[in-house]
């Protein structure tokens, strides 16, 4: 009931021994003041996004979430869970993905307790709960998915190209665990992601390496057009003839200058071109 008029209940209990007592000077009367302030205790303020959860003797008898002032049961055990979103921000991980690279994952995860009698009774801790649950969630979806797809270039999905899809598996996955507690899962995904440190500098020089690769193929791909082209060009303008040693000695010469590091050193030669 109201607050209100619970208190006001309480205060005419608590005047009545008193008004009695004074005239007749019996003051083993105000023995009974004991019940009014028995009865205070049922007095419960539940504030916004909270809720308070009554049972009786071991009877769970209902949640009261709507916010303001009550009076209940004095007998009832009240427990007060917020409903309020949380944020979990996880530490880092060292975990294996699932070709067994040691990687470094930690989340961000929004959540808020949606069915209180879960959260009271199902679990004894709901907020440990999520702790840990969301550190098993993790293990399982790096042990699921490759960091990238170096070593694994069939994979379709990775941890670091994933974005989205991988976040929505994480939020699937913490949604199904965090259930048994009645937690709802507004928001997961990946907020940290990073090779362990044992492994970092030799991934870097991987990654150095390829792209390296990639840069000299597309260089001497170029390289053999150009070569293919300035050939071409000098046969159809008949600028010169060049025997099949002449154009080879060519060839070896513009790819060493197009595919050189640095810029070629030029000679003049003065002299024939035949030996």
């Amino acid at each position: 009931m109201s607050g209100y008029l619970g208190l006001i209940l309480i205060l005419i209990l608590a005047a009545i021994p008193v008004l009695i007592a004074l005239p007749t000077e019996a003051w083993w009367v105000i023995v009974f003041e004991i019940i009014p302030a028995f009865m205070a205790s049922g007095m419960t303020v539940v504030n916004p996004n909270e809720s308070c959860v009554l049972t009786l003797f071991g009877a769970y008898k209902g949640t009261v979430k709507t916010n303001g002032f009550f009076f209940v049961n004095p007998f009832y055990l009240k427990k007060k869970i917020s409903l309020r979103a949380r944020n979990l921000n996880s530490e880092p991980l060292k975990v294996n993905d699932k070709i067994g690279n040691p990687i470094m994952i930690g989340i961000v995860l929004v959540w808020r307790v949606e069915e209180t009698y879960k959260a009271a009774f199902e679990v004894d801790d709901y907020v440990k709960f999520v702790q840990i649950q969301s550190e098993a969630a993790i293990r399982k979806l790096a042990g699921h998915y490759p960091y990238d797809n170096f070593d694994d270039a069939q994979a379709e999905m990775t941890l670091r190209s994933g974005g989205e899809e991988v976040n929505h598996v994480l939020e699937k996955e913490l949604t199904e665990r965090l259930m048994i507690a009645g937690i709802e899962v507004m928001e997961a995904r990946i907020a940290y992601l990073a090779y362990a440190s044992e492994i970092a500098h030799a991934m870097l020089q991987r990654q150095q390496a390829t792209a390296v690769v990639a840069a000299r193929f597309k260089i001497v791909e170029g390289a053999v057009s150009m070569v293919e082209m300035a050939l071409d060009h000098l046969s159809k303008k008949q600028i010169i003839e060049l025997d099949e040693e002449h154009k080879a000695s060519m060839v070896s010469n513009l790819m060493v200058v197009l595919c050189a590091e640095k810029a070629a050193t030029p000679i003049v030669n003065a002299g024939t071109l035949n030996p």
